[in-house]
């Protein structure tokens, strides 16, 4: 079974945009693509589905993919995920109650690997920083 999802690294200044799941574990916003939709349009669309955030794409981070086991199927999932660098102009957020997300917040940028739970998404921050450092923003 195989499945695309589409995210993004939203900076506001110096500060990026996380998600508190209702477990306590900070994570991306990112979420499937529905059919016809592309990567960018997805990462667009999740952004602002889960937190309320209008995000613009500046530049493609990176692919990440990984399996899990899809406990309600009994099936193990093939996983690829799009990350994209994106802005927003307002410093506005508000997580997505019906999805899990209990929080959704700006932290500053040197804090945010630290405390997101997963290692893939780590990753894609320290290239998305990187990125942001090089373009001036």
């Amino acid at each position: 079974m195989r499945e695309i999802s589409a995210g993004g690294v939203v900076v506001f200044n110096n500060a990026i945009l996380l998600l508190r799941k209702f477990n306590g574990d900070w994570v991306l916003p990112k979420g499937r693509l529905e059919r016809g939709e592309s990567p960018e349009e997805a990462a667009i669309r999740e952004v602002f589905e889960e937190s309320g955030t209008k995000g613009n794409i500046l530049e493609y981070i990176d692919k990440v993919e990984y399996r899990y086991r899809n406990m309600k199927l009994g099936r193990i999932v093939q996983k690829e995920v799009y990350w994209y660098l994106m802005e927003t102009r307002v410093m506005k957020a508000r997580p997505q109650k019906s999805e899990g997300f209990i929080k959704a917040e700006f932290v500053y940028i040197d804090n945010v690997e630290s405390i997101v739970r997963y290692e893939d998404e780590r990753k894609i921050i320290r290239k998305a920083i990187e990125i942001h450092r090089r373009r001036g923003e």
